[in-house]
């Protein structure tokens, strides 16, 4: 009970919490390996889980936490910390009737407390790609992509060309890769994998349109409730001159 209540369980102390205190306690999370077999006796390293038939992951079957954190993978193209998913909750509020100040057992409409908040973590990466309705696409980028030589770098190579200026990516690995995949015509496994490639939602993530050099004055009508720049609590420190 005494854990359940630590001050790192909560913000503000979630906020500045490091892997090596969060992991302290939830080792688990990245010693967990998956099973060798299925109970129904399938092996796995007789059969391919989806994220193994993309170019980018190489290696064996691996857990969903590790995938995000130790995999060749995540070191190269992601920098992401216990926290940035994980931000703190209340334990009172994980089930209705749980607490006097929580929401009684009649409540049928009560839902049940996540561990995140999936529509401002998971959904950054994990959502759809809007390519009609946002970059005017004849289709969906699975069925046109030929027509743009498999390679998003042929149109985003002057558009939008300041992304992913966050804390939690590795912005220079993630363009030298497209940049690579160009020859083998696999770069779009590199920006469509996190941009509808490995959708787990019908919905879009809404990215900031953080200014680039050349963009117009314009703001067209998708992009008026669009922020203006990335989370605070991402945001990379300028380099000082």
């Amino acid at each position: 009970m005494r854990a359940t209540y630590s001050p790192l369980h909560f913000k503000p102390a979630i906020e500045s919490a490091s892997d090596a205190q969060c992991l302290a306690c939830h080792k688990e999370v990245l010693e967990d390996k998956p099973r060798v077999a299925s109970p129904a006796g399938v092996k796995a390293a007789d059969s391919l889980a989806w994220y193994q038939r993309t170019s980018t992951y190489s290696g064996d079957q691996d857990t969903f936490h590790r995938r995000h954190l130790t995999t060749p993978l995540a070191k190269k193209l992601m920098n992401l910390k216990c926290n940035t998913c994980h931000q703190g909750h209340d334990p009172r509020e994980e089930a209705p009737g749980s607490s006097a100040t929580a929401a009684p057992q009649s409540d049928n409409a009560f839902t049940l407390r996540k561990q995140v908040n999936p529509e401002t973590t998971c959904l950054k990466c994990h959502g759809q790609m809007p390519a009609k309705e946002i970059m005017g696409l004849p289709g969906p980028w699975h069925e046109v992509k030929e027509m743009f030589q498999n390679d998003c770098l042929t149109c985003h190579a002057a558009i939008r060309t300041k992304r992913h200026q966050v804390t939690y990516l590795n912005a220079e690995a993630i363009e030298a890769m497209a940049v690579a995949g160009k020859e083998s015509k696999t770069a779009d496994d590199v920006c469509y994998g996190c941009h509808g490639g490995r959708s787990w939602y019908r919905i879009a993530y809404p990215y900031a349109r953080n200014a680039w050099p050349g963009m117009g004055d314009i703001t067209p009508e998708w992009a008026l409730q669009r922020p203006q720049h990335s989370e605070s609590r991402f945001l990379k420190a300028e380099p000082k001159p």
